[in-house]
């Protein structure tokens, strides 16, 4: 057998979030597509569930990749690629954004020089190339370096550290240019195994699917374990996704979904706020919630909650009509809407206009928190 190319690349590995992954700089990274995706693919030590022999964490909140340059563009300070590397499969997905992992671009861009530092606060504004989005990072400094200490907290993280603000700018449409893909905020899907569910397909930050838990004999309290131990259900949910990917033109064929498109349309099921225990045990009550969702990611259910599917459920909070909206009190507040998940609560919020009748997404804009964990190069032969 004859031996492979050796690679050393310099990195980061930072977690952002609720997530961590491996942050490259461009330049970096092999240049052509497919080199650079089998690098990735054994740096993070894929396919294989355990990612023994790699940097990834055997999870798809932990198996997530960055890759940063500086922009030509007049709006934007770097240009941003996520890439979802399958920990089972051979894939890796450059469809759609993670916004944890996007909390974390700012303070890589500043530790690497791309950006001038600025105290007590760096903006740093991002364009991602998934979503051909901008998206406008506060990042707190101090003694000339990026300052990761502070006393913000965030469910499913332990400790607290600085905050860090995420303004999603016109996020709308990262597909088809629509808030609504289908052009309704209510589709009736026909699912293998389901039969006939009703969902909204929302597109901002990422497109999602909402799906009320009680329509697919869910109560919405449910933890991931719960979930993930349920194949029937795992394979339900699966071909809801399925159907609504189709429906938007991303597959023809709901059964190859987990291949063809892993990543997005994300699956949300979403129900009326009621109190519910967390997966540390604590209980939330339904008077400090606005509604129940629970995510899936990369086919098994997301331990906490991406930051881009907080960004598309407050912007589905304000579309009249949509399942999100539907189980909302009238009272609202949708600049801090209240998100309960199973680490515990996210608050996300939404700035919006109506034209004749039809929702205009401005912004929308939550709180994350990162750190920085190591720095050096990851190793691999292919």
């Amino acid at each position: 057998m004859e031996n492979g190319k050796e690679y050393r690349v310099p990195c980061m590995i930072m977690r952002g979030g609720t997530s961590k992954g491996i942050f490259f700089k461009e330049e970096d990274l092999p240049t052509d597509a497919n080199e650079r995706d089998q690098v990735l693919l054994r740096i993070m030590g894929s396919p294989d569930l355990k990612q023994i022999d790699g940097l990834g964490g055997a999870s798809s909140v932990t198996s997530k990749v960055a890759i940063v340059s500086v922009s030509q563009r007049e709006d934007a300070d770097v240009d941003y690629t996520f890439a979802q590397v399958s920990v089972d499969k051979p894939i890796v997905s450059y469809k759609g954004n993670c916004g944890n992992i996007s909390s974390a671009v700012g303070p890589f861009a500043i530790e690497q020089g791309m950006v001038k530092l600025e105290e007590p606060v760096t903006k740093v504004r991002i364009y991602n190339t998934n979503t051909d989005k901008i998206i406008e990072a506060e990042v707190e400094t101090a003694g000339g370096s990026v300052n990761y200490q502070g006393s913000y907290a965030i469910a499913g993280v332990k400790g607290t550290a600085s905050p860090i603000k995420l303004k999603f700018i016109k996020p709308s449409g990262t597909l088809s240019g629509q808030l609504l893909p289908t052009g309704s905020p209510v589709d009736k899907l026909e699912v293998p195994m389901v039969g006939e569910v009703e969902v909204s397909i929302v597109d901002a930050a990422n497109p999602l699917v909402f799906v009320r838990a009680k329509d697919i004999g869910l109560s919405g309290t449910e933890l991931p374990e719960e979930i993930d131990s349920n194949p029937e259900m795992l394979q339900k949910l699966e071909f809801i996704r399925g159907a609504a990917a189709k429906k938007i033109g991303l597959i023809e064929d709901i059964s190859k979904s987990a291949w063809e498109t892993p990543g997005i349309p994300k699956l949300t099921i979403v129900e009326c706020p009621k109190e519910y225990q967390n997966v540390e045990g604590r209980l939330i009550g339904q008077e400090e919630i606005d509604l129940l969702a629970r995510m899936m990611s990369m086919q098994k259910a997301h331990p906490t909650y991406a930051m881009t599917g907080a960004m598309c459920t407050a912007a589905a909070a304000v579309v009249k009509g949509s399942v999100v909206w539907n189980i909302l009190r009238q009272d609202t507040n949708t600049q801090n809407l209240r998100i309960g998940h199973p680490g515990g609560i996210l608050e996300a919020g939404v700035d919006y206009t109506e034209n004749a009748g039809e929702v205009i997404i401005d912004d929308t804009f939550g709180f994350r928190t990162a750190n920085l964990l190591l720095e050096g190069s990851a190793c691999c032969t292919i």
